[in-house]
């Protein structure tokens, strides 16, 4: 308290000033409309700069939150894909003694299932990556991964309760069956480890007609992904020797080096394709 005293007292007279300073702006702006105009537009350009940066920085702590709902949004979007769903064929007609609740819902073929990524790697020569959603969450061993704009990032190779482990596009043992759009020649995908994002399409015959720029989509001939994901676009097609394929390469659709979130695709038919696969597989 003493020191207050003190301080007021050294300098009184600055003070005084201050008061008497701020007392006369006051009586110009109330008893002037001019000034009060011009102090009421200063007034609000402050206002609004204090606002905007407020709203700046509360935007940015709210960012994890509007990350997981927008996530939870696009699951619930991706799930009303007409793809996902394998209708009967209206060809035929078949009659039951009961009457049947008039949904799609039991056609469903394909459910996304969306997860956070917890760790990523993109410069090993065999890439991986972790999702927050494991066996609690129905995930399973064989299922692909697409990331928000349902590119193709992967499969699922390793579950746990919690977590489940994605063998990346960027892995020298993925194999994955693509095609070209255009023409619907089929392929197979692999990585040699050098380039990020720079994947290969292999077993294309030289009677395809492909220009730079095509799409590379999923062939749809496995229970992983359904037909026609987006896997990248056509970046260059080289003459194999002494063979009539082309090797063709193309980036991915995917951007591995920003993969915060993505989605597990659950096929409603993968365990029934797998047993009769393996059932063809044992027979001599």
């Amino acid at each position: 308290m003493r020191n207050i005293f003190l301080f007021i007292r050294r300098y009184f007279n600055f003070l005084l000033f201050l008061t008497l300073q701020g007392i006369s702006i006051f009586l110009i702006i109330s008893y002037s409309n001019h000034h009060y105009a011009a102090f009421s537009r200063v007034a609000n350009n402050v206002t609004g700069q204090i606002n905007s940066r407020y709203s700046s920085v509360q935007h940015y702590f709210y960012l994890k939150r509007t990350n997981d709902s927008l996530l939870k949004a696009n699951e619930l979007l991706y799930n009303k894909l007409k793809g996902n769903f394998a209708l009967p064929d209206t060809t035929t007609r078949s009659y039951v003694d009961s009457i049947r609740i008039d949904s799609i819902l039991q056609y469903r073929r394909y459910t996304y299932v969306g997860a956070r990524v917890v760790a990523n790697s993109v410069a090993a020569p065999n890439n991986f990556i972790v999702l927050d959603r494991g066996k609690k969450a129905g995930i399973k061993e064989g299922m692909g991964v697409v990331d928000p704009n349902n590119a193709v990032v992967g499969i699922i190779t390793e579950t746990t309760d919690d977590y489940s482990v994605v063998m990346s596009l960027l892995h020298k043992d993925s194999h994955i069956s693509g095609k070209l759009k255009k023409g619907e020649e089929t392929g197979t995908l692999s990585w040699d480890g050098k380039e990020p994002n720079l994947v290969s399409l292999t077993n294309i015959p030289k009677s395809a007609k492909i220009s730079v720029g095509d799409s590379v989509i999923t062939s749809g001939f496995s229970t992983t992904f359904p037909k026609g994901i987006m896997l990248g676009r056509v970046e260059g097609i080289y003459k194999e020797a002494s063979s009539n394929y082309y090797k063709v390469k193309f980036f991915t659709a995917a951007n591995f080096h920003n993969l915060p979130y993505a989605y597990v695709i659950q096929n409603a038919e993968q365990d029934a394709v797998n047993k009769i696969l393996e059932k063809i597989n044992k027979q001599p």
